[in-house]
């Protein structure tokens, strides 16, 4: 009591300080009313929530893409980007409450231990986790652990239609997080990367893949950038040194505190291992940051063609501030732009985060997503490529040279219904484990599989009455609109589980529109007519 007598009189003496010069440093008034809050609120708080709250607060007046996020948050952002964590060496899945492997990762603990896709582990270190609903993260939570750390698992295998149940002692080690999901040849010439984020290990993982390529007789390039969100600024530099001549800026960053700086493509002096050939980069409107630096550097040195939808338009440069709990704020400090000078960021509201991240929706109500004459260009913002001095535009994002437009008509909602309730996951995992062994004998490679597998009407039948069961009421024209999407889905992921992840995008972009318009303008008079060589 005494004690919050005191201070009652301090607070308000300060006040009364404060007031006779009606000036308030705003650092002083927020300890102030922080300190007011905890000493004197009517009931118990956790001040250091209320202190997180507070810097969220303050961010959500700011940009978009400022943010605050807790120890555990940070830990869970960074990982994907590290690339490496320590666990035991599985991709798994989760169906009616029991975990799947999907895919051991070659030469880590699981793969020499014996464990084999398709195994269902039930506990791990005594605690059962079959048949209690839980989520990934948790689980993820008990399978990994510090590097050289132990790990007992129970494991249920079908053999010869019995089930045997094994135990597993794992020693966790480090796992690689890759950034690149499929390497290929799309067809004698061509050949195809995917990268899915720009992470520490991206360009090593990117040369390894090219060199790969150039064995097998690649002469051009198609780089799938589609739905890549971003990463690291300097993954994004060292990619494009190898396709622009040493010593080019690939883009620039400036802001109110922060001084202009320059990037440039290989400051060494290196010859490209990429500086010739055709090229053509895949973009979608899920395309951001470190992906739009890329396509943007490339369209504005006249390197490629950028074939898909305009991008994102996140131009905003983050810097992260530690606190010593582990927590971060990544508050923004510049904008980036492209060589040529295009500010990246599309415009936004301080104060309005909800208008921002319903923009994609805006983009998809106004008909740009299906109409390239629906995209509205400043003009303004017009510049010119910096070799052949091409019209293009900024006010946000990166505009492609070539649109394709998004196709919603085997997007229907029972098909949103059928995955939405996960019976098209449960299917695949039901299917895989019970053919697997048949498919492989059948198709030895993953190229056999693309090109002879079939999901049959049997196949369909199947998937159908499971969701049936899911309570999805099956509507038979909107099935019929949407079978192509089934079956491709299907095929890619009963591939993509059986073989690997780039079995997948083998099944997809045969499907997918964007890459099949990349794939015939590399191919074809029109990458020379746009690049007027």
């Amino acid at each position: 009591m005494r004690k919050t007598l005191y201070l009652s009189i301090a607070i308000l003496a300060t006040a009364a300080i404060w007031a006779k010069t009606d000036i308030m440093p705003a650092d002083q008034k927020l300890r102030w009313a922080e300190k007011a809050i905890a000493e004197l609120y009517v009931d118990s708080v956790d001040e250091d929530k209320l202190v997180e709250a507070g810097i969220r607060s303050m961010l959500e007046e700011l940009d978009p893409h400022s943010s605050y996020t807790t120890a555990e948050e940070t830990r869970e952002m960074n990982e994907p980007l590290q690339g490496n964590f320590s666990g035991i060496g599985i991709t798994f899945n989760m169906n009616k409450d029991t975990l799947y492997v999907i895919s051991t990762v070659a030469g880590g603990p699981s793969e020499r231990a014996g464990m084999l896709a398709g195994d269902r582990i039930i506990t791990v270190n005594d605690s059962s986790i079959a048949g209690v609903k839980m989520k990934n993260t948790d689980i993820m939570k008990r399978l990994r652990g510090p590097k050289g750390t132990q790990v007992d698992l129970r494991v249920l295998r079908r053999s010869g239609g019995a089930t045997d149940s094994i135990d597993f002692r794992l020693t966790r080690a480090d796992i690689p997080i890759y950034s690149i999901d499929a390497a290929f040849m799309a067809d004698p010439t061509t050949g195809y990367i995917r990268i899915s984020r720009f992470a520490a290990e991206t360009k090593n993982e990117f040369l390894k893949a090219v060199k790969d390529l150039k064995k097998q007789g690649m002469k051009q390039l198609i780089l799938d950038l589609v739905d890549n969100g971003g990463g690291y600024l300097n993954a994004a530099v060292e990619i494009l040194g190898e396709f622009l001549d040493p010593g080019k800026t690939v883009v620039y960053t400036e802001g109110l505190n922060s001084p202009v700086q320059y990037f440039k493509s290989k400051p060494d002096g290196k010859k490209p291992l990429l500086a010739d050939g055709r090229l053509v980069v895949m973009v979608n409107q899920y395309s951001a940051s470190a992906s739009e630096i890329t396509s943007g550097a490339i369209q504005d040195w006249d390197r490629g063609v950028i074939v898909g939808r305009r991008s994102f338009g996140k131009g905003l440069v983050q810097r992260p501030i530690p606190f010593p709990d582990g927590s971060m704020m990544r508050l923004t400090v510049a904008h980036y732009y492209t060589p040529s000078g295009r500010d990246i960021q599309k415009p936004y509201k301080k104060g309005d985060p909800d208008g921002y991240r319903h923009d994609i929706i805006d983009r998809f109500n106004s008909g740009e997503l299906m109409h390239a004459d629906s995209i509205k260009y400043i003009d303004s913002l017009k510049v010119k490529t910096l070799r052949l001095e091409r019209e293009i535009y900024g006010g946000g994002g990166i505009s492609p040279d070539i649109f394709v437009p998004l196709d919603t008509t085997a997007f229907t909602k029972y098909y949103r219904d059928v995955v939405a309730k996960g019976a098209l996951n449960q299917f695949v995992i039901k299917y895989v484990d019970e053919n697997r062994k048949e498919i492989k004998n059948k198709f030895p490679t993953d190229s056999q599989y693309v090109d002879g597998f079939t999901v049959t009407d049997s196949i369909l039948e199947n998937l159908f009455n499971l969701a049936e069961a899911e309570g999805v009421e099956k509507d038979e024209e909107q099935a019929k609109l949407s079978r192509e999407l089934f079956e491709m889905q299907i095929k890619a992921l009963v591939g993509r589980d059986i073989y690997d992840q780039a079995t997948y995008f083998k099944v997809y972009n045969r499907f997918d529109p964007i890459f099949k318009e990349a794939l015939r303008v590399i191919n074809g008079k029109e990458y020379d007519k746009i690049l007027k060589k």
